[in-house]
């Protein structure tokens, strides 16, 4: 079991108190599993409450033995209601905020106004930004826990070109890679931020299913098992001459990469194979681009520009009319972490070091879907990978 270091959890506070001082806040209240993990290292559940200055305190309902064995901050202390909050915050010489921040975007409002009441209902504001783009730069440590959950990706890419073959269902297909995935050490959950938006291990599927829209904010949909989890595989037979998306989620020590490789039996047709190397194309172009400094939302211009240019207008990103509008999305705890290479977003630069999958992707309704996906760090001189599959489109 990997334990965050304190180092590491100082290094996180510090950059979130920074933060506050430039947006007057005097605290933040934070209860979200995947923010607990990053700033406490463990998600027992409670609340981390962190003052302007000084030490952040961990208030733990369940369990409080375990969070003092997970947890390397230093205030790590039971707490049996929200009512007790003032006391405790007494008791370690800490005031009301004059204006208290809290995770907005993801806050059950039963849960806000209880927090609030507790609170003495002090003046509040979203602290989500701010959060996020603590989040957003990856120090030296967590890129290395990206290294080791894209190992995994690596195992499963081998495994997939040993074990898919015409007629198994993509359902068998995931199935298997999903194993393969568990057994080296894929911890099965994928966390999301955005409201409603689910994900189970990955997108697997073959031929039309992979253009098939559908709810979540992704190019690519997939009928899925039945109507209450509408995306992903099916009980649909592999044919020859189809596309087979493997588009998978690598999840290790609570980190997260995203790689999307392309498989077929006997080949593809030459539309689908031209759209996939347009794609790597499209890769290429970003990976020259996506240099520190560089706006989200120019990198995104930019690319979309290129797909015009080489007529997939109708095509890109989804089918005509349910096509999503970004390009890359940012990983590490969650999978949809900052930064967004995305429309609209050119008020925010590239960072050194912050981390993204960018996945470009045809999909042609009834013939299916084409795309590579890796998942990078952005260096000074322009991005890395650390998702690392052989990319070439693998014929069985």
């Amino acid at each position: 079991m990997r334990i965050t270091p304190q180092t590491e959890l100082r290094q996180r506070v510090a950059g979130l108190q920074a933060e506050m001082a430039r947006h007057d806040f005097d605290a933040v209240l934070m209860v979200q599993n995947a923010d607990l993990f990053y700033f406490t290292g463990s998600i027992q559940q409670g609340m981390l409450y962190v003052p302007a200055q000084g030490e952040p305190l961990y208030m733990v309902r369940k369990d409080h033995s375990r969070a003092r064995m997970e947890s390397g901050l230093k205030e790590v202390v039971p707490l049996r209601s929200p009512k007790d909050v003032l006391g405790i915050l007494a008791e370690h010489g800490l005031s009301m905020p004059q204006r208290l921040g809290m995770e907005l975007d993801v806050l059950p409002v039963l849960t806000h106004q209880r927090l609030l009441k507790a609170l003495g209902d002090c003046p509040y504001g979203d602290a989500t930004p701010l959060i996020r783009t603590v989040r957003a730069v990856k120090s030296d440590y967590e890129i290395g826990i990206l290294k080791d959950a894209a190992l995994i990706l690596g195992r499963v890419h081998r495994r997939a070109g040993e074990v898919i073959r015409e007629g198994m269902t993509d359902l068998e297909l995931a199935a298997e890679l999903e194993f393969e995935a568990r057994k080296a050490g894929h911890q099965g959950m994928i966390r999301m931020r955005s409201f409603n938006n689910e994900l189970f291990y990955a997108h697997v599927f073959s031929g039309p299913d992979s253009a098939v829209p559908t709810y979540c904010d992704t190019p690519l949909g997939g009928m899925g098992l039945n109507p209450s989890f509408p995306q992903g595989t099916s009980y649909k037979k592999i044919r020859a001459n189809e596309p087979i998306t493997v588009d998978f989620g690598g999840a290790f020590d609570g980190y997260i990469v995203d790689q999307t490789r392309m498989f077929c039996v006997g080949g593809l047709p030459e539309q689908l194979i031209k759209a996939y190397d347009d794609m790597r194309a499209i890769q290429e172009h970003a990976k020259q681009i996506a240099v520190p400094g560089a706006s989200w939302g120019g990198v995104y211009d930019s690319c979309m520009e290129l797909a015009a240019d080489l007529g997939y207008a109708d095509h890109f990103m989804g089918a005509r009319g349910a096509q999503v509008s970004f390009i890359g999305h940012g990983v590490g705890v969650e999978l949809d972490e900052y930064p967004f290479i995305a429309r609209g977003f050119h008020d925010y630069a590239l960072m050194e070091n912050m981390v993204f999958a960018f996945e470009p992707k045809a999909v042609y309704p009834g013939v299916g879907a084409v795309g590579i996906e890796n998942t990078f760090w952005v260096a000074a001189d322009g991005l890395k990978h650390i998702t690392f599959a052989d990319e070439d489109l693998v014929v069985i």
